[in-house]
């Protein structure tokens, strides 16, 4: 395609759209890009190549390529990248990208096209919306807080930055790429970082809150979110507790933005969570959330008595229960000047440690380790600074509720979707962007979904721990079986099989263990955390152990137990 008619006037370096693109993806602070090859997204990778500053890491679906951003994003506070060619893999990306958004993670995507002169008229794998083929930019529209098709090198610099900085804000960003535009010669100014301030919240709103926030109104319990870690906010939350003697309980994905030792620490809130978070609020005169719009997940059991309280509420977004909200998106910056605000004067009150109470779980009967102790030679085998991404399902509810956070670690479930086997993928580009040993901890049917990223890992030799709790079934299916319909069948429980036997036999060399007590756990924890590589544990566990979930506990009340039909299957 002759593109000469559209060269702008030279006022910079001649090269081409992909290479550009790459530039200033470095000069953004990006290291590695994640995806998934294809002719219409190759040259992205061929100008990754020639980059010494952004290494190209390609994973096996692009689901996990998505999540491998996502998990970059969320721990490093960079820009997550995820690259993608047309078609099928363009689609699969969505998926990802639905999670980010719910989640507002700072992601972008970079999705190749067909060439322009074919849009319309046959393309493989056309997205362009022309001659009734699907709109790939009202498609990834939907999930995105900005999305442009790229018809010009001319258009690039511009819509480049704009979707950068849509993903500042919190979010993701798209940019559609049709492969004649990336092999195409424009003339680019150098790249250079030019990121503005986000903006605070108004200093009269923040005066204004930190009046409210004084000792005027007595016992207050903070609620922090996980937008607190993501700042860098945590010891100004602490400062901000400290100053108002307040009682802190933490969202699901928010158990690091608190030291586990900090006086008046409550647990976690929600369907996870702690009693003492509802008698907490049931014994004060104000609540304070940080950093959290409260999603249903994280306020499950608290909707009457946040009824009956006042709430405040500093973060990016509005909450989803009644407040007096300060918007700012420098949750850091304002914390700091509530704090200066409220001052010496606020004269805290002591607030004494505690340990959460947990979860009263009933015992099955049945074979298998139980999550409770699982989760205890887990906690005493995590190194400092270890991260720990948990997946969704029972499994997730037990770590979300037993697990300790390591000292100098991030804690990362992801509750925006809630899609199985997020965290194989969101786990190695966590590992990728910090460096240390991060831990996997998921479900057999989470690994049956995404679990074969593990490959990715022995690739790129990425230290990550993938623990799967192998119960044999979609346990928590399983269990809303159980509880809500009676027990009388089950779609959810598979035939027995050996995962660490299997991923071992797959990729020979990488360290697989498969245990079933507490003493092995440990061992084989201890050994794998010793390694600088990938490994794989599988924990034998039991398909019909309850959940620390409030939902099923009080569905039927904690005593009663529906037992499975004897040969209930599908």
């Amino acid at each position: 395609m002759n593109l000469t008619h559209h060269e702008p006037r030279k006022t910079g370096r001649s090269m081409r759209v992909a290479d550009h693109i790459v530039a200033v993806l470095a000069a953004e602070g990006v290291e590695h890009v994640f995806g998934v090859g294809g002719a219409n997204i190759e040259d992205l990778y061929d100008a990754l190549h020639r980059s010494p500053d952004v290494e190209g890491v390609v994973a096996k679906h692009e689901f996990s390529a998505t999540t491998m951003a996502d998990g970059y994003a969320r721990t490093s506070n960079r820009t997550g990248v995820v690259a993608a060619t047309s078609g099928g893999g363009a689609l699969n990306v969505i998926a990802g990208l639905g999670e980010a958004f719910a989640s507002r993670v700072r992601l972008l995507a970079l999705i190749g096209q067909p060439p322009t002169s074919l849009e319309g008229s046959g393309a493989f794998q056309d997205t362009s919306g022309l001659a009734g083929s699907i709109d790939a930019y009202r498609l990834f529209g939907e999930v995105s807080l900005y999305c442009a098709r790229v018809e010009s090198p001319l258009d690039l610099d511009r819509q480049l930055s704009e979707a950068l900085a849509a993903a500042r804000r919190g979010g993701p960003a798209v940019l559609l790429l049709p492969k004649d535009i990336q092999q195409a010669i424009g003339e680019f100014p150098e790249p250079h970082r030019t990121v503005p301030a986000a903006p605070c919240a108004a200093t009269t709103d923040v005066t204004r809150l930190a009046e409210a926030l004084r000792d005027d109104y007595g016992r207050i319990t903070v609620i922090a979110g996980d937008e607190v870690a993501r700042a860098g906010a945590r010891g100004e939350l602490a400062e901000l507790a400290h100053v108002l003697g307040a009682r802190v309980a933490v969202t699901p994905d928010a158990k690091d933005v608190l030291d586990p030792a900090a006086p008046g620490r409550l647990g976690i809130t929600g369907a996870m969570g702690n009693p003492d978070v509802i008698e907490a609020l049931q014994d004060c005169d104000l609540c304070l959330l940080v950093g959290t719009r409260l999603p249903v997940m994280a306020r499950g059991g608290l909707d009457t008595v946040l009824e009956k309280t006042l709430v405040y509420s500093v973060g990016s977004a509005t909450p989803y229960v009644q407040a007096q909200h300060v918007p700012t998106r420098d949750l850091r910056a304002t914390l700091r000047g509530l704090v200066a605000d409220i001052g010496p004067a606020a004269s805290p009150v002591p607030v004494a440690h505690c340990d959460p109470t947990p979860i009263d779980v009933p015992r099955s009967g049945t074979s298998g380790l139980r999550y409770t102790d699982a989760v205890t030679a887990l906690a005493a085998a995590l190194p400092d600074g270890a991260d720990v991404f948990a997946d969704a399902g029972n499994t997730g509810a037990a770590v979300v509720h037993h697990l300790p956070v390591a000292s100098a670690g991030r804690f990362v479930v992801a509750l925006g979707m809630g899609g199985m086997g997020y965290t194989f993928g969101a786990a190695i580009g966590s590992a990728f962007s910090r460096g240390r040993r991060t831990f996997v901890i998921a479900g057999d049917g989470a690994f049956y979904a995404h679990g074969l990223e593990i490959h990715t890992a022995v690739e790129y030799d990425v230290p990550v721990t993938f623990v799967v709790f192998n119960n044999n079934a979609h346990a928590m299916c399983l269990t809303r079986e159980q509880v809500y319909y009676e027990g009388a069948y089950t779609y959810s429980r598979f035939r027995p099989a050996r995962i660490a036997a299997g991923v071992g036999a797959l990729l020979p060399g990488l360290p697989c263990h498969t245990v079933d007590t507490h003493a092995a756990l440990a061992d084989a924890l201890r050994s794998t955390t010793e390694s600088t590589g990938p490994a794989v544990i599988e924990v034998v566990c039991d398909p019909d152990e309850l959940p620390p979930f409030l939902p099923f506990l009080t569905a039927r009340g904690t005593a009663e137990r529906i037992e499975p039909r004897e040969g209930a299957r599908r």
